[in-house]
């Protein structure tokens, strides 16, 4: 339901949770559908998923996490930094037209496209028929029934399926503006200004004669846990052992029959 492109598809989706457990309806009902479904979001999300870059930016603060306050923000602080300045670094000299993920999106969705059908209907209106449906595209207005590009702002592969019909071979006009480098130059074209040393600090009287104590909470039973719970669609990666003589997985060396054993 979350990275669904209509409403349609969501509402299907969310009767067959209904159906499961009504409880279950109800508290993402509570929630806010726009605070996590791609459909009913408030903004243009662009493709981008906050979840992922707030799991990566915990797993990097895993060992800081025992450090007190003011240690922690400076470690947050050294952490963006880097990352701030090697991504500006990397976006300086960067020449294409799209960034790298969002060019192997077009590319996916170009092979995609090979297998729709496209009827055309008038000069900017397209039924295109996938898998026995029929979705429009109306290239004037950049609208498709399917939802992708409004959302996404990148052309799915029902549009380069039309695009192709009308011969075009540059899809990058297509893109929002958002994905290509000036965009992303912009993001880091202001840099992070480090903090001076401790012992340089010019605090207000004020905020000095403040004491601040730790929020109290209740800590739970057993030892906190560190890592994330992983989603059920991410991929579990399991060791196979190797022969240490021929190579290949499977067995080991001691019941490996590709070479001959000496009598």
């Amino acid at each position: 339901m979350g990275k669904a492109y209509r409403k349609e598809d969501f509402d299907k989706l969310m009767a067959k949770v209904d159906k499961i457990d009504h409880s279950v309806k109800e508290y993402l009902e509570d929630a806010g559908y726009e605070k996590w479904s791609r459909v009913h979001s408030t903004v243009n999300r662009g493709r981008m998923m906050t979840l992922n870059i707030a799991e990566c930016i915990n797993g990097c603060l895993v060992e800081a996490r025992q450090l007190s306050i003011l240690e922690f923000l400076e470690e947050v602080r050294i952490l963006f930094g880097s990352w701030h300045c090697k991504n500006r670094e990397i976006t300086s000299y960067t020449k294409d037209i799209l960034g790298r993920r969002f060019e192997e999106v077009l590319i996916i969705n170009a092979f995609k496209s090979l297998k729709i059908e496209v009827v055309p209907s008038s000069e900017f209106i397209f039924p295109v028929y996938e898998v026995g449906r029929r979705y429009i595209v109306c290239l004037e207005r950049k609208v498709y029934s399917c939802g992708r590009f409004q959302l996404d702002e990148i052309p799915c592969a029902h549009a380069i399926a039309v695009l192709k019909e009308k011969n075009v071979k540059d899809m990058h006009p297509y893109c929002s503006d958002y994905y290509k480098p000036d965009a992303s130059a912009k993001t880091y074209e202001i840099p992070m200004v480090p903090m001076p040393d401790k012992e340089d600090w010019s605090a207000p009287d004020d905020v000095v004669a403040k004491t601040v104590y730790p929020p109290r909470y209740r800590r739970l039973a057993g030892r906190p846990r560190k890592r994330r719970k992983k989603n059920a669609d991410e991929k579990i990666i399991v060791n196979t052992n190797c022969c240490g003589q021929c190579g290949q997985e499977g067995h080991n060396r001691r019941s490996c029959t590709f070479f001959p054993k000496e009598k």
